[in-house]
């Protein structure tokens, strides 16, 4: 639900109005952190340019964007993530993490106002680090590989504009940056997407595109805007930029091999870091926004001591790189124009763009500052009374009040909960400015809310009324393509290892090596011929246990065994995947009771679940209850830890079966269980007709 009548108020206020009107000058804001979202779509609408808004880390850029599409349209608002990974670090960006980054860049350079899915940006949210990393300058030139049904286009011209956008071509689709063909039929799984799309052609012609799942192949919903597939690589592997690779693998023995396989239009993980000599000029975000466009700064100090640490870190890095290493310590290309900028170059060049900057913090910093009459709401960590109470005070006081949830079935609940406590309360959407006196209880994504005096206004949220966070934004979040890691403290020496780059080690120790004034920890990982590998723990993610049957043999720092190792993998798991649909062809094959679709009663039910379902949790309840719907058995195991919410999806398959006539059985392995899962299994159905 929209909630820009919450905005509409808000710059009612006389102080912040004042300062809008300025809009084109600096100014210093004193507001709560839950006012920030407000004032950055306040300042978007005033400027009429982009809003360039910086936050101290990646997960508060996360929080403010889905808070700012509260207020101003979803599609208008985006998030520029940072690189997991260091400029000079042998690790290249994840595909997705690349794929978002330039499809902001696009829609900051060529943005296409007919689209909404590439049109203009009224908002980036980003973290310091993104502000400071510079990347190869007219990455928003690239385009994208856009196909509508009807569309004519050639299946391998398509293909090879793919590949040179940084999609490796594969047999069977399965993570982002991956394109498959079969003969008239293209599969592209795009860095933005949730789901791979399938790609239809009839001769030269797009016939139909479709999402499907990567899991199993099937085919989903039809794409409504057809293929957006950005480029999922930070330094295109252009002739030119062969060419240039080529020229320095003959002058720099040192790097020969690198820089040959570069040449050779191979992908090699962390190239990214010579981008500054092989592609053109470098760039910052700030020099990417259009004319007429501001920042907002979000705590500038922490940002300042944020930003204070990376570079200090880069630094370092450049200094032990792995291209210095190859070289016996000393760097022969000069590769600092990769590094962090400080951020006192950053502010330089965004005053020589002329870009107004506006800075907001939750602590009155010394000198002039607007400070708004407003405060962070209280929290009431589940006292009911003390809420109503307070609410009751603001309706005799003629405020406005909204009550905010993260989902359509809490904020059901809690009109249920006002009214019951004598005080009416309506589910509204909030297009329009909030009626005085009467509380509305909307859906959104604020984490936070606020109590706004001189505009008689209060906000409160599901974190503010139960103390807990009960956000789910989370379920936007893309799975990251590197995921797990191991825990150091876990690992004795002798043990073996896994790491994601060069193959099965063995754990000798960790260590501190003081680098540049900075000491961090290192594991020491031993490979074939006694060669020694050092890896940061802040790359852990890189590096699995070892779970073979036996003693493995130690790859070989380097060489091509580790990679033969994985081909083989994969050919065996192709194999082992052709028995397994053979075998899932055999269970399809007995008949099943189709169960009918949900009844109102199972939709009363699941909207009387008191928590915020996950993402998993909700995809795995989809599943189930499609299970039951189908005319064969059900062949489905739902795996999660404790607390994940397993109970309640095998309330739902159960109520869904009772609702049919059925009868059902709840197995357990101990007593202690039997007593949990009965107490549960009544309480949720307490309210309807179940014995």
């Amino acid at each position: 639900m929209t909630l820009t009548g919450i905005l509409d108020v808000a710059v009612g206020d006389r102080a912040l109005a004042g300062a809008l009107e300025r809009a084109r000058l600096d100014h210093d804001v004193v507001a709560p952190a839950s006012l920030w979202p407000i004032l950055g779509a306040a300042l978007a609408r005033s400027t009429g340019g982009t809003l360039l808004a910086v936050t101290a880390t990646g997960r508060e850029a996360e929080d403010l964007e889905a808070a700012l599409t509260c207020f101003l349209p979803p599609e208008r608002v985006a998030h520029f993530p940072a690189w997991e990974t260091l400029p000079h670090e042998k690790l290249s960006p994840r595909s997705d993490t690349v794929g978002q980054r330039l499809a902001v860049l696009r829609r900051l350079a060529h943005p296409d106002p007919g689209d909404p899915a590439s049109g203009p940006l009224d908002v980036v949210v980003t973290p310091v680090r993104a502000v400071l990393q510079p990347f190869v300058a007219g990455l928003g030139d690239l385009e994208p590989v856009r196909l509508r049904p009807g569309d004519d286009a050639d299946l391998d011209d398509t293909v090879r504009r793919l590949v040179d956008a940084g999609y490796h071509r594969v047999d069977l689709v399965e993570k982002r940056g991956e394109v498959a063909v079969r003969g008239g039929i293209l599969d592209v799984f795009p860095p933005t997407e949730e789901h791979p799309l399938r790609v239809e052609f009839w001769g030269d012609t797009v016939e139909e595109i479709r999402y499907f799942k990567a899991a199993d192949q099937r085919s989903l919903e039809v794409a409504q805007e057809g293929l957006w597939a950005p480029p999922c690589r930070e330094l295109p592997l252009t002739e030119d930029v062969r060419a240039r690779a080529r020229e320095l693998a003959a002058r720099h023995p040192a790097l020969e091999e690198i820089l040959t396989r570069i040449a050779d239009g191979e992908a090699v993980e962390g190239m990214e870091a010579f981008s500054p000599v092989l592609a053109d000029p470098m760039q910052l975000l700030v020099e990417t926004l259009p004319e007429g466009s501001a920042l907002l700064v979000c705590e500038p100090e922490r940002i300042r001591t944020r930003a204070h640490e990376l570079v200090r870190t880069s630094q370092e890095f450049l200094e032990a790189s792995w291209v210095n290493a190859a070289a016996g310590g000393e760097a022969p290309i000069d590769l600092e124009a990769a590094a962090f900028r400080s951020l006192e170059e950053v502010r330089e060049r965004a005053a020589e763009l002329g870009l107004t900057r506006w800075t907001v913090t939750a602590l009155n910093p010394e000198g002039d500052a607007l400070q708004l009459d407003a405060r962070a709401a209280e929290q009431y960590r589940g006292d009911t009374s003390r809420v109503l109470g307070d609410i009751k005070r603001w309706v005799d006081d003629q405020w406005r009040i909204v009550l905010v949830t993260a989902g359509h079935g809490p904020a059901e609940r809690l009109v249920e909960v006002l009214r019951e406590g004598g005080v009416g309360a309506r589910l509204a959407a909030l297009p329009d400015p909030p009626e005085p006196s009467v509380v509305t209880v909307a859906t959104g994504m604020l984490e936070n809310g606020f109590v706004w005096p001189s505009v008689g206004l209060a906000v409160l949220t599901e974190t503010d009324l139960s103390g807990q966070r009960t956000s789910t934004k989370d379920m936007r979040r893309m799975p990251s393509r590197r995921r797990g890691g191991i825990d150091p403290l876990q690992l004795r020496p002798g043990d073996y290892v896994v790491h994601e780059q060069h193959g099965v080690g063995r754990y000798i120790e960790m260590v501190s090596r003081t680098v540049q004034g900075a000491t961090r920890e290192y594991l020491v990982l031993e490979y074939a011929r006694g060669d020694r590998l050092f890896v940061p723990t802040d790359q852990l993610e890189e590096i699995t246990r070892y779970v073979g049957g036996e003693a493995p043999t130690l790859h070989r720092l380097g060489g091509a065994d580790w990679q033969k190792s994985k081909s083989k993998a994969r050919k065996a798991v192709k194999q082992i995947a052709g028995e397994l649909i053979r075998l899932y062809s055999a269970r399809m094959a007995p008949p099943g009771h189709a169960l009918a679709p949900d009844t109102p009663w199972q939709r009363e039910l699941e909207d009387a679940f008191p928590y915020v379902e996950t993402a998993d949790q909700l995809a795995a309840i989809e599943e189930v209850k499609a299970d039951m719907e189908k005319p064969v058995p059900m062949d489905r195991l739902i795996c999660g830890d404790v607390g994940y919410g397993k109970t309640e999806i095998a309330v739902r398959a159960a109520f869904k079966a009772i609702q049919d006539g059925k009868q059902v059985a709840v197995l357990v392995p101990t007593t202690l269980l039997v007593q949990q899962h009965l107490s549960t299994f009544s309480e949720r159905f307490a309210p309807f007709p179940v014995v």
